[in-house]
């Protein structure tokens, strides 16, 4: 029987290696974390976890991680991804001290993507398609930004069409009504892992509540069985945690992402 510790021992395990990290443009190891760097002067954090460190440890790392980056003049921002179950005493405030701001907890859920492969009705009018021809990943990603209510602006896009350019697995789809794309979200199968993951997953306001988000969840979860992949991974806004669990995902810790900005 699959359960939460099963589920969470599985992420740490199979996740939190380079596999999380696949369009990666370069990845330096400084004591136990990967010092990631992406196109777009992009810089993540991230660890299997921290070694035992203490908090001294702890106040130590931060600040030379940043110095890092900040070494690298490209660099413009840089995430660090906490997960709640670590050990990691002091990192909160050590963030903190060093410029970092800390966003929303996000659930990390994880389930059998058989549970989500489901037949969901949409309403009237309401279509799904992969995509990756350009006019639609921008129209896409537009899309996304007002549903977030972000800038529309054009990095996410020009980020998902260098991935599609590598053709490294990561799958588009979309809901379309009326010919405007009103639901997106990606698929991220993990090579050499059980795991797809489901990302980016966003719904215009006035379309929300309909079913639309759960059937391109749905889809998705058909795709990754497809591939091979039986087990489903997300970091969830509280937005979507409530839908993926009425499906059978489950709640196996949290996860901050803490943001520096040069």
């Amino acid at each position: 029987m699959i359960n939460s510790v099963g589920l969470l021992a599985a992420y740490d395990e199979q996740l939190r290696t380079d596999a999380e990290t696949p369009s990666a443009v370069s990845v330096t190891r400084h004591g136990p974390l990967r010092l990631v760097t992406f196109a777009g002067g992009r810089g993540f954090v991230t660890y299997r976890d921290l070694g035992g460190a203490d908090a001294d440890t702890i106040r130590r790392l931060v600040p030379e991680t940043l110095a890092h980056y900040q070494a690298d003049p490209e660099i413009e921002r840089v995430k660090w991804k906490a997960r709640g179950h670590d050990h990691a005493p002091g990192l909160h405030e050590a963030l903190l001290e060093n410029g970092f701001t800390a966003d929303e907890p996000e659930s990390i859920m994880i389930g059998e993507a058989r549970l989500l492969a489901v037949d969901v009705p949409l309403p009237e009018g309401v279509t799904l398609r992969r995509v990756s021809e350009e006019a639609d990943v921008r129209a896409m990603s537009a899309m996304q930004d007002e549903a977030f209510e972000n800038p529309v602006s054009d990095d996410m896009a020009n980020a998902l069409l260098r991935r599609l350019a590598r053709d490294d697995g990561m799958e588009l789809w979309v809901a379309e009504a009326g010919g405007r794309i009103v639901s997106a979200g990606r698929l991220e199968p993990v090579p050499g892992t059980d795991f797809a993951g489901i990302w980016g997953g966003a719904t215009l306001a006035e379309w929300r509540g309909r079913g639309i988000y759960r059937a391109l969840t749905a889809a998705r979860a058909r795709s990754a069985l497809r591939m091979g992949k039986t087990l489903i991974n997300s970091d969830s806004t509280e937005y979507s945690r409530p839908i993926l669990e009425r499906y059978g995902l489950i709640k196996v810790s949290t996860t901050t992402p803490y943001n520096w900005q040069r």
